[in-house]
């Protein structure tokens, strides 16, 4: 559909609809013109000023560039790539992904640290100094668990700092949760098996579990955490294989389940077989009191798998998390990765080994919780008279915003791409695809001043659509 739209652009600029200089239809009136999604407008639009054949302005929309502004339009007519036979066969997507290839200058929809938070010359420091005590480092592979210094240290870290019992050999260290997730999933669910997801949910999840052609069992989560009834009646009659959950500043929603439902849950997963995967990305990253023991401190029997992510606080260029299992599960698992990539990179993981377990790191940590909580404050301060309802998180990244009724979440994004602001519509975290009227927007990767700005274009954005009871 996106080539559908660059070809009838070409194709305008060919004839002479559009000359240089000239504005082109706004992406809602393309999209109502060629029959296609406002986003799928935009994110062709996007394209052609990538390859200089637009430029966008802003508050304007998107003019055909001057050929002494470097017009991109191939000469003779023809257009700038060629047209390969080859075709995948099959459409891979991912949505959240494609949400963040747009090149907008207010990044609200990635939950991510701003760098300048982390100590990147400390961090610098750390690299150079892995590679003087390993000169071979770079000279060999990993091992497909992990490197074993760097395991043997963190199953001393878990024992210490939250009681968790694991030995070296029932952690894996992979590139991210991402990855961690994949694997888990590719090596306990065949197609057609049937898993517990929440919802709302990080939306990858969503995309991987349907590429893999795995059945999705959707669960309510609130601020008060699951319907365990609900979920002992799925587990009971339809006899999931697992369920994915993020118990801990939840991602989207920043809710966190109680101790109780958490024992609760492990109590269910033993009565009915079920792998409760457990992805704990925000752990740290509270901000008054830190929040309940994970899930696999409460469980004896193996059926929680524990993901642990440092990718988005301490240097996520080293994409590290550590995946823990029980031998009997860990033994599934492991060759997946070998498949996969026969090891994470050892000279990432002898560098987060270094930095991790540092005192400046392990100080600096404290100091990122207080700078995520006045960025979060921002945010809420900024949507303050705007009429749209949050809980405000005890940690995490994000806020999770219910609109006005008359608001849609997919049509305010699109107008909101063309004022440079981007966030995460409540659809594309929802297994149904609904939810259209919630959004994610994550208030980290931007300073308290970009905060204000971004906020002001999206609340601009949503005073510029028309109601949804208007049609």
């Amino acid at each position: 559909m996106k080539l559908k739209v660059e070809e009838a652009v070409l194709e305008g600029l060919r004839t002479g609809e559009w000359k240089e200089g000239e504005r082109l239809p706004s992406v809602r009136v393309m999209a109502e013109r060629l029959g296609v999604h406002r986003l799928t407008v935009l994110k062709a639009y996007s394209r052609l000023e990538e390859e200089r054949v637009l430029e966008s302005r802003y508050r304007s929309g998107y003019y055909v560039r001057n050929r002494e502004s470097g017009v991109g339009l191939p000469a003779g007519g023809q257009e700038g790539h060629w047209a390969y036979a080859a075709r995948p066969g099959y459409r891979n997507r991912s949505r959240l992904s494609d949400i963040h290839s747009f090149p907008v200058m207010y990044r609200m929809s990635e939950a991510l640290l701003d760098p300048t938070l982390l100590p990147n010359r400390f961090l610098a420091s750390h690299a150079k100094e892995v590679l003087d005590r390993h000169p071979m480092v770079l000279s060999t592979y990993s091992t497909v668990m992990g490197d074993l210094a760097l395991r043997e240290a963190m199953a001393e870290y878990f024992r210490v700092r939250h009681g968790i019992e694991a030995t070296a050999e029932e952690i894996m260290v992979t590139s991210g949760s991402q990855q961690a997730i994949d694997l888990v999933s590719r090596a306990l669910v065949k197609r057609g098996d049937k898993v517990l997801i929440e919802r709302p949910t990080y939306s990858p999840a969503i995309d991987l579990f349907q590429q893999q052609g795995i059945r999705m069992l959707p669960v309510d989560l609130t601020p008060e955490g699951y319907d365990l009834g609900r979920i002992e009646e799925l587990m009971r009659v339809e006899k999931p294989r697992m369920f994915y959950l993020n118990p801990t500043f939840h991602n989207p929603t920043g809710y966190t389940v109680p101790t109780v439902q958490r024992k609760a849950l492990i109590e269910l997963a033993e009565r009915y077989s079920c792998i409760l995967v457990e992805d704990d990305v925000y752990h740290d990253l509270y901000f008054d009191k830190p929040p309940p023991p994970p899930m696999f401190y409460y469980d004896t029997e193996g059926y929680v798998v524990y993901i642990r992510s440092y990718s988005k606080y301490i240097a996520p260029g080293l994409r590290m998390s550590m995946l823990i299992a029980r031998p009997s599960v860990m033994e599934a698992i492991r060759p997946i990765k070998a498949l996969a990539d026969a090891g994470t990179p050892v000279l990432a993981q002898k560098i987060f080994h270094s930095f991790f377990f540092s005192h400046r790191m392990q100080e600096h940590i404290e100091k990122l919780r207080l700078a995520v909580r006045l960025r979060k404050e921002a945010m809420e301060h900024a949507f303050e008279h705007s009429g749209w309802k949050w809980r405000s998180p005890e940690g995490g990244l994000n806020l999770w915003i219910q609109l006005p009724k008359e608001i849609s979440a997919e049509q305010l994004l699109a107008r909101s791409l063309e004022l440079s602001a981007a966030f995460v519509p409540g659809s594309i975290c929802d297994p149904f695809g609904e939810m259209d009227d919630w959004i994610r927007i994550s208030y980290s990767l931007l300073g308290e001043k970009s905060i204000a700005e971004g906020v002001e274009r999206l609340l601009e954005a949503a005073e510029s659509l028309p109601s949804r009871n208007s049609n």
